[in-house]
């Protein structure tokens, strides 16, 4: 069964199309998300380098701080902070608490002033709350004890209560990423002692000298608890010295928290006085897991949709495809039957294009090759006719002749009349000559119907042909005293002299062959803009008027007897004609009040 095309190129089309959606919702389902968190670690990144140039400009105090990481989260979808080598957040002095140190053993304590930062123990909403449970004793002139750990010579507080006895009750306050991180720390050391040798413990009481509380829009800063929460669980990491590469410039964590992932960038950084610092920055990568689940959720309706816009695609293109090549096909088959009439239409510039073009050439070159053959079959039929008519006329016109020679000589042989010798042999002579004429005449009318002969064309005056003709038969004129009028003017035309020469001779001759004695012959020439009429006219005679177009005949003659008695071959006109319609001139005869016109036109030299 034979396949079209269109169905070809529609099946083909269509398969590939949905192949490439498989393969796209294939590579969407597997690497989509792995995808975007590779761009998003990739965005984020640049803008914390872009970060790091515009804090390291910027004004070093908390609003300005503030400002710049506000903006930085409605750029990128993300927090950012900066934390100072202990992981303490950085400008942090609107929201701190100072204590005044009691007398202490520890040198390092021992009447001191304090400053601790509160988001590391409460949150500042509970300060805007009826929350009397944990915040009245947070207020300036209140006791309060502390407990910790020193770390890196420096304290570390845990824990705080209104006094020693409300360190483990539910009122105190406590860093809890730091307590959680302590309880997983000692379970790594063999006995508690080592961890405490390590880590040694403090108490220290001391008084609430100044409280300082955020407000307005500085409030925002420390209501993003996850990010806080994350700050406070790097710091444990930090100075517990669980923070992989913590000398690393760039890191990157993987986070989850009540099943969202997020990512946490921790870039090392010095800041404006050359001391270590770090950006902090937490992002969330929910907006791809949920993108992803609604992409799954629509599958089936962007199947059926995709699947539609393929198929209408697949057939549109298609068609577009296979239509010019259809044409194509109906044109080749056309020319096939040799019907060359249809061209191509070439409306793209493409590899179709040119084979259209190329289509298009073929079919001109064929049917001028064609064109040209059957010209020459005809030409060939033409000098097949010509043989033909050659020969029959010369059978024809030859069987008087040979009749009249054979006559004499059949007399002469028999030897009667034998006093008119003189008179037979002339007459053989006559016929010898006749029969000479004949056949000089027919061949060169051969040669011009054979359509093989070329007319080569010059220029020259027409009226000294005409007087060179007239000088030719000035004895013939005289013969029968025939009056020649002749009106010439000097005109150069265009034509083959020789030629034209024969016809006027033709025309010339025949007018005085026609005229009665004593008659008239007046030649003209009549001037055109572009022509030259050349009128030849005899008085007497006229042609009979169903005869005009019968005398451009060979063999044919005027006189109904058709004698030969009364001059020419026959074939004078004819040669005539076809001289003139070689030259693509008007010629022609008419009868006029008391004679016949014979005329023919030549085109002056521009």
């Amino acid at each position: 069964m034979k396949k079209g095309i269109v169905l070809k190129l529609f099946l083909l089309t269509t398969g590939l199309c949905l192949f490439i959606l498989a393969v796209i919702f294939a590579l969407q389902t597997v690497f989509f998300k792995q995808f975007y968190v590779h761009q998003k670690v990739k965005d984020v990144n640049a803008a914390l380098q872009a970060y790091k140039q515009e804090y390291l400009k910027a004004a070093v105090d908390t609003q300005a701080t503030a400002e710049l990481e506000q903006d930085f989260y409605q750029k990128h979808n993300t927090w950012i902070t900066t934390l100072d080598t202990q992981g303490n957040l950085k400008y942090t002095d609107d929201f701190f608490m100072e204590i005044k140190l009691e007398h202490s053993d520890e040198a390092m304590f021992s009447n001191k002033t304090i400053t601790i930062p509160l988001y590391s123990f409460i949150n500042v909403e509970d300060f805007s709350s009826d929350n009397q449970f944990l915040t009245p004793w947070i207020q300036e002139g209140e006791e309060i004890a502390m407990e910790g750990l020193i770390m890196n010579n420096q304290p570390m507080i845990q824990r705080m209560g209104k006094r020693e006895s409300n360190l483990r009750d539910e009122s105190h306050l406590e860093n809890r990423q730091m307590v959680k991180k302590e309880y997983e720390v000692v379970n790594r050391y063999a006995s508690g002692n080592q961890y405490h040798e390590k880590y040694p413990t403090f108490l220290v009481k001391g008084t609430i000298t100044k409280v300082r509380i955020p407000k307005g829009a500085e409030v925002s800063r420390y209501t993003n608890h996850l990010l806080l929460e994350r700050v406070k669980a790097f710091q444990a990491d930090l100075l517990y010295g669980d923070l992989k590469d913590s000398n690393n410039a760039n890191q990157a964590i993987d986070y989850e928290e009540n099943h969202v992932d997020y990512k946490i960038f921790v870039d090392r950084i010095q800041d404006r006085d050359g001391n270590p610092a770090y950006l902090f920055a937490m992002t969330s990568l929910q907006p791809v897991s949920e993108a992803a689940g609604m992409i799954k959720d629509y599958y089936v309706y962007i199947i059926i949709a995709t699947l539609l816009l393929a198929v209408l695609a697949s057939f549109y293109y298609s068609r577009q495809i296979a239509r010019p090549l259809l044409r194509i096909n109906r044109t080749t088959r056309q020319m096939a039957d040799l019907d060359f009439s249809e061209k191509i239409s070439i409306t793209t510039k493409d590899e179709i294009g040119d084979l259209s073009r190329n289509i298009n050439e073929l079919s001109e070159r064929l049917h001028s090759h064609i064109l040209r053959l059957e010209q020459d079959i005809e030409k060939e039929k033409q000098l097949e006719h010509t043989r033909k008519e050659f020969i029959s006329g010369v059978s024809h016109e030859l069987k008087t002749p040979l009749s009249v020679i054979q006559s004499c000589l059949a007399i002469m042989k028999d030897g009667v009349a034998s006093h008119k010798r003189d008179y037979y042999f002339k007459a053989m002579e006559d016929e010898i000559k006749r029969m000479d004429l004949l056949i000089a005449d027919m061949l060169e009318l051969a040669k011009y119907e054979s359509g093989t002969y070329t007319m080569d064309m010059d220029s020259f005056y027409i009226d000294a042909v005409i007087e060179r003709v007239c000088a030719k038969l000035a004895a013939d004129i005289e013969a029968k005293q025939l009056h020649l009028d002749a009106s010439l003017k000097p005109i150069e035309v265009v034509a083959n002299e020789r030629r034209i020469e024969q016809v006027v001779v033709n025309f010339l001759s025949n007018a005085i062959r026609y005229t009665p004695e004593q008659g008239a012959i007046l030649v003209s020439i009549l001037e055109d803009q572009d022509t030259a009429k050349i009128c030849i006219e005899n008085k007497g005679t006229h042609i009979p008027d169903e005869q005009l177009e019968k005398i451009w005949d060979r063999f044919y003659r005027g006189e109904p007897s058709r004698k030969r008695s009364s001059g020419g071959t026959g074939l004078g006109l004819a040669i005539c004609k076809k001289i003139l319609e070689m030259h693509g001139v008007a010629y022609g005869v008419t009868n006029t009040s008391d004679g016949v016109l014979f005329y023919f036109q030549l085109n002056k030299k521009a």
